[in-house]
Formats: structure tokens, C-alpha cells, sequence
């Protein structure tokens, strides 16, 4: 395993982050693909057998059963202090009025609730997972400082936003000396880089480190174009949503990956992985493991270093995309 600072920060991070939103329990949640949590923990077990100390998830996966399946196996498998966990704040938890956003009142609540089901006094990064239009940025990140102030989390992060928006969040909490955010959890892969226009560019300025999401575009770097379809590809919507589309023009780029697969001779999540490795300022592209498989692939697209030939080779089919994620 390999390991780097996160961003600006001096927290050491391994280069591969394990996501969990693939745990939890498909009776609470939109995802029926999800592992219950009898069949999370060996993976994440197998995670911290690899060296991976760095976990992700949020309190909206699987209405907080995720936290509850990392926090408990974190506990069993592994010491607090050789852990890096990351939780997200947004999402709708609660029918009616306050169940959702980032409010002053939402984040001071979901916070103690996240720290509850993980089983821990505090968390290493805590995450805003969208923008929120209604309510002014100052009382988000006034109430995200007041998070860290009294110990709950070590960092703060933000997640899938247009790059005016993170700028203006740096800035606001610059101008009243408040914690500024230290990540950015975004949309990137060899089949969706509209990132590269405006946020890593940001990110780089800024010191900011990179966690994309989806870093294998759901599965669709890893597989041949004609292949059957998984319970995954079949049913996550979202996932349709973000690729379906635009399956046309993307079809050159995944061909294009499995070329230089078998030139590695490795999996084509090699190769996908390893573009993303070689991108700055991408710290720890977000594994959503639910096969031990899924790990080890992972972690062995470390030991591939492309070209630059190679990685202009697998760009260069690349077209413009609309923005999803979130638009």
C-alpha cells in the first residue's frame, strides 16, 4: 500500500479509500444491491489487510445502517487511532421539516447521530455531500467550524458542486478565519472528466486534496461493452442516469482501456485506476468494493504506471459531457 498526505493537511492517507455505500440494508435503501452487513465485513477486514486505512461513508446510505456496519467492524478489526474515517452530511434522513440540508440545526444533530451509529467520539473527515441552496453558506460553514472546535471531526470536506460554489465556501471561511474545507469528493473517471475544466485546477491553486467518486464509472471501465449486465447495472438508477446517455461516444474510451489492459497484462480497473492515480491533485479515488475481488484489483493498479503516451492514448477519444452529479 501506498500512502500520502491528504491535500494540505498532514494526515496520511492510504491511496486507495474504501466506500461504503455498497453496505447496509436494501430494505432501507434505494440500492438493492447493497451486502448486509454479514457480508460487508469481510471485506472490510480484507481493507485494512491490504493496508487500506481510509474508509467513506455517510449517514444517508442505507438511512445510517452503513455507519453502523463500519463503525462496529472498525472496532472489531481495527485501532481508532490507525483509521481514517470520513462521513458525509446532506442527505434526507428524516420525513418533515429539518430532515435534510445544512442548517446550523441539521449539522449539529446528524453529526452526534453519525458519531453514534460509527461507534466513535469523532471523525476524521466530515463532509458536506451536496450544496445547499437554501441556506447561506456562512451558517454552514460557521456550524462545520464549530464541529471541529469541539472535537467531533478532525477535518472538513466537501463533496460534488460546481467549482464557483467550493470557491466562494474556501473564501467565506477564510474571511471569518473558520476551518476550511480540506477535500473535494467529486465525479471523475476516464468517461466523465468534466471536473478537469474548473475544480482541479481549483483544487491544485487551493491545496485541496481529491477523492473522485465512481472512479470506475460503476463498472463500466471493467467490462467488455457487450458483456451481462450485474444486479448493479440493472437496477441503480443513478447510476443509468449518469452513464446511459452518453454510452455511445464513451464506447471508443472503454475499448481503449481493455487495449492497454492487455498490454499490462493486468484488469482493465488497472488501468482505469492508474489514470486516475497519475492525475493531480486525485489523493484516494473512493473504492465501492462488495467483492474481495473489487479490493485487490484495486490495490494492484498502484503497481501501474502509464505512460504519457498511454494516458494521451486513452483521453484523446474523450468528448464533452452534460454535468451530472450535481446539476
Amino acid at each position: 500500500m501506498e500512502y500520502t498526505r491528504l491535500g494540505n493537511t498532514g494526515m496520511e492517507v492510504s491511496r486507495i479509500c474504501l466506500g461504503c455505500m455498497g453496505f447496509g440494508d436494501a430494505e432501507r435503501w434505494i440500492h438493492k444491491w447493497v451486502l448486509n452487513e454479514e457480508n460487508s465485513r469481510p471485506i472490510i477486514q480484507h481493507a485494512l489487510e491490504l493496508g487500506i486505512n481510509f474508509f467513506d461513508t455517510a449517514n444517508v446510505y442505507s438511512i445510517g445502517k452503513s455507519e453502523e456496519i463500519l463503525g462496529r467492524a472498525l472496532k472489531d478489526f481495527a485501532q481508532r487511532d490507525e483509521v481514517v474515517i470520513a462521513t458525509k452530511v446532506h442527505g434526507r434522513m428524516h420525513d418533515g421539516p429539518n430532515g435534510a440540508g445544512l442548517s446550523r440545526k441539521a449539522i449539529l444533530s446528524e453529526i452526534d447521530h453519525s458519531l453514534r451509529r460509527l461507534g466513535t467520539d469523532y471523525v476524521d473527515l466530515y463532509i458536506i455531500h451536496r450544496w445547499d441552496d437554501q441556506t447561506p453558506i456562512e451558517e454552514t460553514m460557521e456550524a462545520l467550524h464549530d464541529v471541529v472546535r469541539a472535537g467531533k471531526a478532525r477535518y472538513i470536506g466537501a463533496s460534488a458542486m460546481w467549482a464557483w460554489q467550493f470557491q466562494t465556501a474556501l473564501y467565506v471561511a477564510e474571511k471569518h478565519g473558520w476551518t476550511r474545507f480540506v477535500s473535494m469528493q467529486d465525479h471523475l473517471n476516464l468517461i466523465y472528466r468534466e471536473e478537469e475544466r474548473e475544480m482541479l485546477p481549483l483544487c491544485r491553486a487551493e491545496g485541496i486534496g481529491v477523492t473522485p467518486y465512481s472512479p470506475l464509472a460503476s463498472g463500466r471501465l471493467t467490462r467488455d461493452w457487450s458483456s451481462e449486465s450485474t444486479l448493479r447495472s440493472a437496477t441503480d438508477q443513478i447510476a443509468r442516469s449518469k452513464y446511459d446517455a452518453t454510452a455511445d461516444t464513451d464506447r471508443q474510451v472503454v475499448e481503449r482501456v481493455a487495449e492497454i489492459a492487455a498490454k499490462h497484462g493486468v484488469p482493465r480497473a488497472h488501468i482505469a485506476l492508474a489514470w486516475l492515480l497519475q492525475k493531480k491533485p486525485v489523493t484516494a479515488p473512493i473504492i465501492g468494493a462488495t467483492k474481495i475481488a473489487h479490493l485487490e484489483d484495486a490495490v494492484g493498479a498502484l503497481a501501474v504506471k502509464l505512460t504519457q503516451a498511454e494516458v494521451a492514448y486513452l483521453e484523446e477519444p474523450y468528448v464533452p459531457h452534460p454535468i451530472v452529479g450535481h446539476q
